[in-house]
């Protein structure tokens, strides 16, 4: 726990010291000051990429790793690589390594900005751009320090912008003539689709502006290569979807968003609320952080009175950026949404604000990042204090004043501490007679077997996977009828009602008795207990819903 404080006490102090070289660079040689901001910020996300418990998703993202398919249930196959990448390069599985993909790509995506920015705006504006990228908790969080689908996307993302910033606005002066970059852009799009869905708003994005602005560019013998390409990325989408009765697709676009009464959200406009639409505005400029999300979206509502000088450019940053962020941001009064669903395109109108904020003071500027800098990293630290040390917790071994939440009150008790987990089950004498006799490892929630697997390794090498009524890829990673006459350790959390899930899947096994009990301990004192049985004898396959 003293490396754990000692690493987080170096971390804030580098994470001001950004904030005060920010005096010296906003203003002055941006170029050099590009590389210090990536690395800082590199090192300020690895520290909670180290000490930060997985998520429920991205402990369901390393089952993908051991998975590997052409595309998968929720998403299509990038995530499995993103996510895999520290996992295979290592042999380690921990939450940083899970992470390590997420981080390199980040700061990729983040140099990309920059030069997108510079190319379009001017380097000033590059940088300023950059930098708001790298404060805003959405951002440094969602695409930069958890493992997820966004990853991949944004990287993707903005190599598009990239390249369609340097194919439409050269630096020549003349007509307009498409080039081979549009061929490029084609590929770089398909590779965004075979990120998150999301990716066809981009696409979509770029063909209403060159309709508007570069109609040269749909009609160039380029674009015959462009949709090529484009559509060679799909392949792996459609095979998969085609074999498996294009489950991905229904689930997207229809069932995810089957409301409480059973009517689909395209049923259902009547049910459009302003109040939910305003709460989830207010979440999404939070997460953002106020003082950038508020300017952000000033700064885009007005951007249609541009001059005349820099309106293309502004349009394609709008083109491509606002049809995701308004349109998301639309869609939550009608349905719950996630943050990471707008955040494409708000990262594409940081653009916008970093033009925007190019004509400010300088003094006005730096204080503005200076101040947010200080509050961003201040606050996730502390968050990150109390996610791993309870320093909130009451009790607590760490908790200051005594604490103030029961850990039954806690939501981020919900992250389960995997490598405390694994230590437990290690030393655990019931769980190593067990698993000499089990041939598979059950749960049933298709998240908690995503901890499972992740705390089993270097332990077993066992099949882990999940008998729920929401099982999302266990349907397809396993055929249940394969292990009949075979024996389970099924484990169950605490949070769950034992008698209904043990209830639950008693019919499928001959037997099932519980072995013992595993308490995670957070400040010294219990989080979250794990229920281990042994489930003996599978008798019948479970009946998945798809």
């Amino acid at each position: 726990m003293k490396v754990c404080i000692i690493a987080l006490q170096r971390s804030l102090n580098c994470f001001k010291l950004a904030c005060f070289r920010l005096r010296c660079f906003v203003g002055g040689a941006v170029g050099g000051a590009v590389g210090w901001l990536l690395a800082s910020g590199l090192v300020f996300r690895s520290v909670i990429a180290c000490f930060l418990p997985p998520g429920f998703d991205e402990a369901y993202y390393f089952l993908y790793a051991q998975h590997l398919d052409w595309s998968y249930f929720d998403h299509p196959l990038a995530v499995a690589f993103s996510t895999g990448m520290g996992l295979w390069l290592t042999g380690i599985v921990s939450p940083f390594t899970l992470r390590l993909g997420a981080l390199g790509l980040f700061t990729a995506s983040l140099w990309l900005l920059y030069r997108t920015g510079c190319w379009l705006f001017g380097d000033r504006a590059g940088w300023l751009s950059a930098v708001v990228a790298s404060l805003s908790p959405l951002f440094l969080l969602t695409f930069g320090t958890l493992s997820a689908p966004d990853n991949a996307l944004i990287f993707c993302w903005t190599l598009t912008l990239y390249l369609g910033a340097r194919e439409f606005f050269p630096d020549y002066e003349g007509p307009y003539k498409p080039t081979s970059r549009i061929a490029w852009l084609g590929l770089t799009v398909g590779l965004a689709c075979l990120s998150k869905y999301h990716g066809v708003l981009l696409g979509l994005g770029l063909v209403g502006f060159c309709g508007f602005s570069r109609w040269r560019a749909l009609r160039s013998r380029w674009m015959l290569l462009s949709v090529f390409l484009f559509g060679l990325c799909w392949v792996p989408i459609l095979y998969w979807n085609a074999q498996h009765d294009w489950i991905s697709f229904r689930f997207q676009l229809g069932d995810r968003f089957a409301l409480a009464s059973g009517a689909s959200v395209f049923s259902a406009l009547t049910e459009y609320s302003l109040t939910n639409l305003l709460g989830v505005s207010l979440a999404e400029i939070g997460f953002l952080f106020p003082t950038i999300g508020l300017p952000l979206w000033w700064v885009t509502l007005t951007a249609f009175r541009t001059t005349q000088r820099q309106r293309a450019q502004v349009q394609f940053v709008l083109w491509t950026g606002l049809p995701t962020a308004l349109g998301f941001t639309l869609i939550g009064g009608l349905t719950h949404i996630y943050p990471a669903w707008p955040a494409p395109g708000l990262w594409c109108l940081t653009l916008l604000l970093g033009q925007a904020a190019m004509r400010w003071p300088k003094p006005r500027v730096r204080r503005w990042l200076q101040g947010t800098g200080l509050l961003v990293g201040t606050l996730l630290l502390f968050a990150l204090t109390h996610i791993t040390l309870g320093t909130l917790q009451k009790p607590g071994q760490y908790a200051l004043f005594g604490g103030f939440v029961a850990p039954q009150q806690d939501p981020s008790t919900a992250l389960i501490d995997v490598m405390a987990l694994r230590r437990q089950l290690s030393e655990l004498e019931a769980f190593g007679e067990a698993i000499a006799t089990t041939d598979f490892v059950l749960t049933h929630e298709f998240w908690l077997s995503g901890y499972v697997a992740m705390a089993l390794p270097p332990l077993v090498d066992l099949p882990v996977s999940a008998f729920t009524e929401d099982p999302r890829g266990h349907a397809f990673w396993f055929s249940p009828p394969d292990w009949i006459g075979k024996n389970a350790l099924f484990l169950s959390l605490a949070d769950f009602d034992q008698s209904v899930v043990v209830d639950e899947i008693f019919p499928y096994f001959q037997s099932v008795t519980l072995i013992d009990t595993v308490d995670i301990k957070r400040g010294n004192a219990v989080t979250e207990t794990f229920y281990l049985y042994r489930a003996h004898r599978m008798i019948k396959p479970y009946p998945y819903p798809y």
